[in-house]
């Protein structure tokens, strides 16, 4: 894997910030894009642009084409089996509040429904809401102190057969990649459904839904080198049916009358509007992107950073590192002592670092650890060993000045 080759293909990556080169290492809030992610879209609106599935003319016939061809790539991308369904959305957020809004229909007094300290807001606030309107009970899996699911508690809750387990592939603080292949087997033996958030998983490991099994599976393009507004839920056809529609309008009906309304089939009974077409078309390159390197050397590549990371780190006075090192992906959140983390991440942009600094919508976590929040940096297959110096050099800079 020739890391400076990948590079030319981020032009991002070549400007300057506060005179230093741009160190962009906040890759879990957002990746940037490839010019062959530019470029596909850059063709697509001067080429073909048009609404899909609507027209009879050339140009809506060949986008329709375009953007069914990134469903089936998308499928076959995450190994998903003819039991599996994509949908579009605009992000992950979107897919989890879909499946909670329509799942709730479900849900009756009474019912449980469990996930984790760990969960992102958008996996969280959702189902406590959904629980919240029809009076079920909302379960919340605590963490051990080396970043791990408490699975014995969590044995405990699926035991009382709750109707649906939330949880994270690889958690967007903390980095700890869960063992989600073991928890849906054992979730499904208690009849639980299982809806995983793959937002920070999709770009940085291989994800097979045919291995791991999961009822839902829910992930954002731009997180993986995609462009900005397009999503992804990966359903079991079987689920998709049994639930309602989250939105209604264009497209997403079947035959309409003044006394009821028929929906269409999969998936477009749930893709209700004008899609993200030109988004979805991009996000096939990105992801072709991504196998063309290969997921062998970019684990490789990104677990080696972040041991180093790691290491660097560990040498600075003061610091505190979130969870243990091991089935890590490449997600690292820290503190120094007696310094606050918004202030670190300001000494670090003025010397071109780009880092994430608060709770990373992830409160209830916080809490958990005690804190109010942490310097989040996070890593991507064009980061090198350089741009880790530069993090470690600005951090010890911030250490000396703050502490």
């Amino acid at each position: 894997m020739n890391t400076n080759n990948i590079r030319k293909d981020f032009p991002i990556l070549e400007q300057s910030v506060h005179g230093y080169p741009l160190t962009y290492l906040d890759n879990a809030a957002t990746t940037q894009k490839p010019k062959q992610v530019l470029n596909t879209l850059m063709e697509f609106y001067n080429t073909i642009n048009s609404n899909i599935h609507r027209g009879v003319h050339h140009l809506s016939q060949e986008a329709t084409a375009a953007y069914e061809e990134a469903r089936s790539y998308i499928a076959s991308y995450m190994d998903a089996d003819e039991r599996y369904c994509v949908l579009f959305t605009r992000g992950t957020t979107e897919s989890i509040n879909l499946v909670a809004s329509c799942f709730s229909s479900l849900l009756n007094t009474g019912d449980k429904v469990v996930t984790t300290v760990s969960d992102h807001h958008s996996s969280f606030v959702p189902w406590q809401q959904a629980c919240l309107r029809k009076g079920a009970e909302f379960k919340v899996v605590s963490m051990l102190p080396d970043g791990n699911i408490d699975r014995e508690q969590l044995h405990r809750l699926l035991n009382e057969e709750p109707k649906i387990l939330i949880l994270p592939h690889i958690s967007n603080v903390i980095g700890k990649v869960n063992p989600v292949k073991e928890i849906i087997a054992e979730a499904h033996c208690h009849g639980t459904a299982v809806l995983v958030d793959g937002a920070q998983a999709i770009a940085h490991i291989p994800v097979s839904l045919a291995e791991i099994d999961a009822d839902f599976y829910c992930w954002s393009g731009h997180k993986a080198y995609g462009p900005t507004g397009i999503g992804v839920l990966c359903a079991k056809k079987a689920w998709l049916d049994k639930l309602p529609p989250y939105q209604y309008g264009g497209e997403m009906i079947e035959d309409v009358s003044i006394e009821r309304t028929t929906f269409a089939s999969l998936p477009f009974k749930f893709e209700a509007g004008t899609p993200p077409f030109a988004e979805a078309i991009a996000m096939k390159t990105a992801l072709q992107y991504i196998k063309g390197i290969g997921f062998a050397p970019l684990l490789q590549h990104e677990e080696a950073l972040t041991c180093y990371a790691i290491e660097k780190l560990k040498a600075i006075k003061g610091m505190v590192i979130y969870g243990s090192e091991d089935h890590r992906a490449g997600v690292i959140s820290f503190n120094i002592k007696g310094a606050y983390h918004y202030d670190v991440g300001v000494i670090l942009d003025q010397m071109g670092v780009a880092v994430r600094t608060g709770h990373h919508c992830a409160q209830p976590l916080m809490r958990f650890l005690g804190i109010p929040g942490t310097v989040r940096c996070s890593f991507a297959m064009y980061n090198t060993e350089q741009d880790i110096d530069r993090l470690a050099d600005a951090v010890e800079k911030a250490a000396r000045m703050l502490t």
